[in-house]
């Protein structure tokens, strides 16, 4: 995959003390720190209400980032209608205080903020 096709590159380059791994993920780039997902870069032409920078947290971590990131919210398109929470939160690239807003979360990540990062489950193994 080639980095120019990657939006908010900032995001790897603040992250570059880790190592993060870009991967092809719902037509968009996963970023993962070893085995632990942390975040989704999208910038795309359908669904521009979901581009931005889409966190891996858990609900239970909602509140918590909703006090440091006012704006967040759901990703819509993975919940099938905007009101539905989801587990995926994003910070939307129209926040005008976006790349301040994706700077602290790298910050967090950097620090090992527990609210940020999933493990993926594991595919199974087709027989």
């Amino acid at each position: 995959m080639k980095n120019k096709s990657i939006p908010f590159e900032f995001v790897l380059d603040a992250l570059i003390s880790i190592e993060p791994e870009v991967k092809p993920m719902f037509g968009c780039h996963a970023v993962y720190g070893g085995e632990k997902i942390l975040l989704v870069l999208r910038d795309r032409a359908d669904h521009e209400d979901c581009n931005g920078v889409w966190i891996a947290t858990d609900k239970m971590h909602h509140a918590y980032l909703q006090k440091l990131f006012p704006k967040m919210r759901s990703v819509s398109v993975l919940g099938g209608s905007k009101d539905k929470v989801t587990n995926w939160q994003m910070i939307g690239k129209e926040d005008p205080d976006f790349e301040k807003y994706v700077y602290k979360l790298c910050e967090m990540i950097l620090h090992g903020d527990k609210a940020i990062g999933r493990i993926p489950a594991k595919k199974r193994k087709k027989n």
